[in-house]
């Protein structure tokens, strides 16, 4: 099945958003992430050496948690188009095989020179923090293509979302307000 998935211009974001990707992590997903990446550590790949770290068995890639946060930038919030600029990361503790990872960002800052968002960035399993930082993202403008559709795959997409503190809570659809404060005309006006 394909849905469309509205992007966020930069207009339409506001300090207190909050989106979230929640994904559980398989063998297959550990062994695909150092395949890709070459980075084949035997904390990652193997029990027995694992086994005598101090995690006392295997863990996932650091990166690939992070990479769910990435996910949440280019799904949901922003959403397609939004550019990563860069990222902080400061790993809190390990994530494991089966581990159900809930990744979250919220916007903490909007710059409007180059049109870019500083986001507190989350994963957590269960109430454990397993990874905190800070992104920068540039995002479109109203006037240069935001709010563009982009067909996605539900399959490949468990649990996301979007909140928005109750200030913001509007549908990307309704009428939007130009900067002199005119409605601008709908999609379907046109």
């Amino acid at each position: 099945t394909i849905q469309t998935r509205n992007a966020y211009a930069f207009e339409d974001l506001q300090v207190g958003m909050e989106a979230s990707y929640a994904r559980a992590v398989t063998e297959a997903d550990i062994v695909g992430f150092a395949e890709l990446s070459g980075d084949k550590n035997p904390v990652h790949l193997d029990h027995i050496y694992a086994a005598k770290t101090m995690f006392k068995e295997r863990i996932a890639h650091g990166m690939l948690t992070a990479g769910y946060i990435s996910a949440v930038f280019g799904m949901e919030m922003p959403g397609p188009g939004a550019i990563y600029v860069s990222q902080t990361l400061n790993f809190k503790a390990p994530v494991r095989i089966g581990d159900m990872v809930e990744a979250s960002v919220e916007v903490v800052e909007l710059v409007e020179k180059g049109r870019r968002v500083k986001l507190a960035c989350r994963c957590r399993v269960g109430d454990t923090l397993v990874l905190e930082g800070e992104a920068m993202v540039k995002v479109k403008s109203e006037g240069t293509g935001g709010s563009s559709v982009w067909p996605r795959a539900t399959a490949s997409w468990p649990s996301a979302g979007v909140r928005q503190p109750p200030r913001a809570r509007r549908r990307l659809s309704q009428a939007r307000i130009t900067r002199d404060g005119s409605p601008s005309p709908s999609p379907s006006s046109s």
